[in-house]
């Protein structure tokens, strides 16, 4: 499997000339879903989920089908009836040749005050990898890549890095870090690799690597 780092959240993944395309969002590249037979995504919020940047590919492409969960697929069923499929915790399909299992409910809690949304994280292949969106979720299989969200409004490092030892991946690639800056980067780098259990890994933004 060949996974490809795009900014933010999106990631792409690409195995016997296949791809699908996991949470294109505004901050991704507009071509992250280029040639994707399939794109997955987990949750509402723009950061991954890109309304206008989806219909556009799914407008260019009659090929192209999405999994998502309720609230994101409701404002894209009417316009492409067929191709929208509404997923929850615990169902399984298969998209673009990749098996995949749905895992959790709940974003995370950004401020007590602040209603949760819904929230679904994506095991691929049978736990090969794991991609939660925006929650903590651990999934009920072994993970071998754990896209690892690694600074956001809703999370502190010591929460990241009890993620990873509770996962138990055998790596993690950062993702969710647009807005982490360069001067941080190495603080994290030190204390997640020292501290997580698991080698800890980044990719920047067009950079792949097998897994």
């Amino acid at each position: 499997m060949r996974l490809t780092k795009k900014t933010h959240s999106c990631v792409r993944l690409e195995k016997d000339g296949r791809t699908l395309v996991i949470d294109p969002g505004m901050f991704s590249e507009r071509d992250a879903t280029a040639g994707a037979e399939a794109v997955l995504v987990t949750h509402e919020h723009p950061d991954h989920f890109d309304e206008a940047g989806l219909r556009a590919a799914l407008e260019a492409d009659a090929g192209l089908q999405l999994w998502t969960l309720r609230s994101v697929a409701d404002r894209l069923t009417a316009a492409f009836p067929g191709r929208v499929h509404t997923v929850g915790h615990g169902d399984t399909f298969g998209a673009a040749g990749f098996d995949v299992q749905v895992h959790g409910e709940l974003h995370a809690v950004i401020h007590p005050d602040i209603p949760r949304i819904t929230n679904v994280g994506y095991l691929v292949d049978g736990g090969r990898l794991f991609h939660p969106g925006d929650a903590l979720t651990v999934p009920d299989l072994p993970v071998e890549t754990l896209m690892l969200p690694v600074m956001a409004p809703w999370n502190k490092i010591a929460e990241v890095i009890d993620y990873v030892r509770e996962v138990k991946p055998q790596r993690a690639y950062d993702i969710h870090d647009a807005l982490l800056t360069d001067l941080a980067r190495p603080i994290y780098d030190n204390q997640i690799g020292a501290l997580g259990g698991a080698e800890h890994l980044r990719l920047a933004p067009g950079i792949s690597a097998e897994v």
